[in-house]
């Protein structure tokens, strides 16, 4: 009988990556396990006698908020460091945690979620940086979709936890996410360290290269490969995002109830969890962006198939065939990103792409539920079916651009 060992409990594409990508992944488990203030603030709202009016401006603090903190982590992952850019978004965010429950009115509450999600969306970038970083080229899409997945992991089971606590006091919500961003702060803090060839020159003579970029965001808007990809990649962004938006409307539209889209929920992190480690290593044997478009092409068709969906069933499809798009993409493009930037400014390049990611959710709640509720469901399920197939297809067009700029970099 085979001998069980902890190595043979991890799935095979992720074996060969190094310790300080691992850490990174627990501590986005233990944070990602303390996500429960969010998805549960209209609740906490509407128990401290906050109106629908009301709820919307502290709801659109909190969009704006992952707006601001991935430009200004980019650059601070880039200036100060990884890890103190990490601490400070974590250490932030948890102290805004506790000023948003204690926040006496609608303002000083709308404050406090400008606060949360600006300190939290500045710990992506430098994450993402820090992967980068830490591995090479071939390596960096198994270590972003391993980050993926242990969002994931914490997510699901965030998701039942957060029922059981709300259940008990709102307070319980508020200490266990603050809890577990002080973890995860503690976890870089006594873990990981900036590696040294972070902050490069090039190699001619003359001042290093990242003063001839400065420290703002030039370097990633003269770069016209990037800015091709950035907006392809929001586009697949918005469509994905439809699923956090528009879905519980269609379902509460269908007179389900809630438990369905809960339901719904469990189905997509249960695939996520269960198949990306094995669809990572068949096919990175692929082209990325052939496999970004497939992918992208999958959701688009399942978020256009919730618009024929009339019950548990038809959604349950629907779910599925985005699922599986999900599972495909994972960590293609954050490594296509990172494989594109010049090491003195993968901070900024990762800082860009955050951005684009929370511009992409920002459009997903007004945008497209401002189409669903004026212009019709069905015309959003059509612009997301077609947007989402064309970015793909467009995307996957840019595979020979790409690798020639990536043979480029790697020879130099």
């Amino acid at each position: 009988m085979p001998t069980l060992t902890a190595s043979s409990l991890v799935p095979s594409s992720f074996r060969d990556l190094p310790s300080v990508v691992w850490t990174i992944f627990a501590g986005t488990i233990v944070n990602r396990l303390g996500y429960l203030v969010t998805p549960f603030l209209v609740f906490f709202l509407a128990a401290r006698g906050v109106t629908g009016a009301e709820t919307s401006y502290v709801l659109g603090a909190l969009g704006a908020g992952n707006l601001l903190g991935p430009a200004v982590g980019g650059i601070l992952a880039d200036r100060i460091g990884r890890r103190p850019t990490m601490l400070i978004g974590l250490i932030g965010a948890s102290a805004a945690q506790g000023a948003l429950f204690l926040a006496p009115g609608v303002w000083t509450m709308a404050a406090a979620a400008l606060l949360i999600s600006a300190a939290g969306s500045t710990v992506s970038p430098a994450a993402y940086a820090l992967l980068a970083d830490a591995v090479d080229s071939e390596r960096r899409r198994r270590a972003y979709a391993l980050f993926g997945w242990g969002v994931n992991i914490g997510t699901a089971v965030a998701g039942v936890l957060g029922g059981y606590l709300a259940a008990r006091g709102y307070w319980l919500l508020f200490v266990v996410d603050a809890g577990s961003m002080l973890a995860y702060a503690l976890v870089v803090a006594v873990r990981l360290k900036d590696p040294k060839g972070a902050r490069t020159t090039d190699n001619q003579v003359g001042e290093p290269q990242e003063k001839k970029d400065g420290i703002g965001y030039g370097v990633v808007f003269r770069d016209r490969l990037a800015l091709l990809l950035l907006p392809l990649f929001g586009v697949q962004l918005f469509v994905y995002s439809l699923t956090e938006v528009a879905l519980p409307l269609a379902v509460h539209d269908s007179g389900l109830s809630p438990a369905v889209y809960g339901a719904m929920a469990a189905v997509n992190a249960i695939l996520v969890v269960a198949l990306q480690p094995f669809a990572t290593v068949r096919l990175s044997k692929f082209p990325q962006l052939a496999v970004q478009g497939a992918g992208g092409t999958l959701i688009a068709g399942g978020v256009a198939l919730t618009g024929l969906a009339d019950g548990v069933v038809g959604y349950t499809v629907s779910v599925v065939v985005w699922s599986l798009g999900e599972v495909v993409v994972a960590g293609i493009a954050a490594g296509v990103v990172a494989n594109l930037a010049p090491a003195h400014a993968r901070g900024r390049y990762q800082g860009a792409f955050s951005w684009t990611w929370g511009l992409a959710r920002f459009a997903a709640l007004t945008l497209g539920v401002a189409m669903y509720t004026t212009l019709g469901p069905s015309v959003l399920w059509w612009t997301a079916l077609v947007a989402g197939a064309a970015a793909a297809v467009a995307t996957a067009a840019l595979t020979a651009r790409v690798n020639a700029r990536t043979a480029h970099e790697l020879a130099a």
